[in-house]
């Protein structure tokens, strides 16, 4: 391939993509290759990819090609060059002979950006990915949401920094299962068993990749496929391909997490306690974010105090009949909560030293585990 690429592109669709591309590279990269976009032109099409090491994306977008060629060129600066170019501009791109410099030039704009050599961009080795299935890009969407907040951020427990999705049998239905736990809290989210993802592993997909993905199909309207292998997940759709690394650990046996024996219901209205636990939970202590809630009966409770703020109250109409005082962090009880679109949300309580359970009364394929606090 010769060293000389000359292309226009339209400017929405460059900026779009290389949105994708620059978030997954590193701010502070040790080997600058990885800070570095791979760019091919040739018939027609720009295609485009970044990594590192762990992650992989590449996206084709169309392009007018006048030579073919193929070069590297500073993500982060590249991005925001293009961000800055005026709307509905055709962007150009050229690359000297001597493939050591790249111009991008706009109107009377015009950047030179220091390229360094195809042959240094490392690949992911992938492999086989044997297990093959399709999701709409709404269910991955609800998948993602439903449990990543409750993912954990401590590296020393690793195998919990991610979304567990493996396939499950509930009463004799299988399937697909997303749990994610950081020992406080847990989210569950099941869907019917997508055709191919039979005798599927159970994989951990890292916190990174789940953000990125999201990202990615924000718009998306149609199928997402994906391919995985024991160590590797791949994510395809429109002109969009995501490669990942799985992390390498075993999730905790989470159903032992869950309680069984819980019997005492309480319904809320979800919308009405959101806004309940934040306003009063404004008053919380920062560090703990402890909210107690107090139920008698029809009524609940909810207060929080702080040495230096002072104290909020609030009460509120609820269904059920437990009576006890329990607490909790306010803010891992308002992520739960928000999560539930329904018009009601059930707690199943034990005791004040027990976890508690939260469903939407009107999905089942979630449910959400809280750890209390002592208040």
């Amino acid at each position: 391939m010769d060293k000389t690429m000359k292309l226009s592109i339209d400017r929405a669709a460059l900026l779009r993509s290389l949105g994708h591309m620059q978030s997954v590279v590193e701010r502070r990269n040790t080997i600058p290759i990885l800070s570095n976009v791979l760019m091919k032109a040739e018939d027609g099409v720009l295609s485009m990819s970044s990594t590192d090491m762990d992650l992989e994306i590449n996206e084709s977008v169309a392009a007018n090609v006048e030579m073919a060629g193929a070069t590297t060129a500073p993500a982060h600066t590249f991005h925001d060059i293009v961000k800055k170019l005026p709307d509905g501009s055709d962007v150009e791109i050229a690359l000297n002979a001597e493939g050591t410099q790249m111009t991008v030039s706009a109107g009377r704009s015009q950047f030179k950006l220091s390229c360094l050599p195809v042959a240094d961009f490392p690949e992911i080795a992938i492999g086989d990915l044997p297990h093959n299935f399709s999701l709409p890009a709404s269910d991955l969407r609800a998948l993602i949401d439903r449990t990543k907040f409750a993912m954990s951020t401590e590296e020393t427990r690793y195998y919990l920094n991610g979304i567990y999705v493996h396939e499950a049998d509930n009463d004799g239905v299988k399937v697909l299962r997303a749990v994610s736990t950081d020992g406080h809290r847990l989210a569950r989210f099941e869907m019917p068993l997508p055709d191919g993802a039979t005798n599927m592993p159970g994989v951990i997909v890292p916190r990174k990749t789940v953000g990125e993905i999201r990202k990615l199909i924000e718009d998306a309207a149609d199928l997402i496929q994906i391919s995985l292998s024991e160590n590797k997940i791949r994510f395809s759709f429109d002109h969009v391909v995501m490669t990942s690394k799985l992390i390498d650990g075993t999730f905790p046996d989470y159903q032992r997490v869950i309680p069984q024996g819980n019997d005492k219901i309480v319904e809320v209205d979800p919308k009405i306690f959101t806004k309940a636990i934040d306003r009063v939970s404004t008053i919380s202590d920062g560090k703990s974010r402890a909210l107690k809630i107090a139920l008698n009966g029809k009524q609940m409770t909810l207060s929080a105090s702080s040495a230096e703020s002072g104290s909020a109250t609030e009460e509120m109409e609820v269904n059920g009949e437990a009576v006890m005082d329990i607490g909790f962090n306010a803010k891992y009880l308002l992520d739960i909560t928000s999560q539930i679109e329904g018009e009601g949300c059930r707690l199943t309580l034990a005791d004040s030293a027990s976890p508690t359970i939260i469903q939407d009364n009107s999905d089942p394929s979630a449910l959400y585990v809280l750890m209390p606090l002592r208040v």
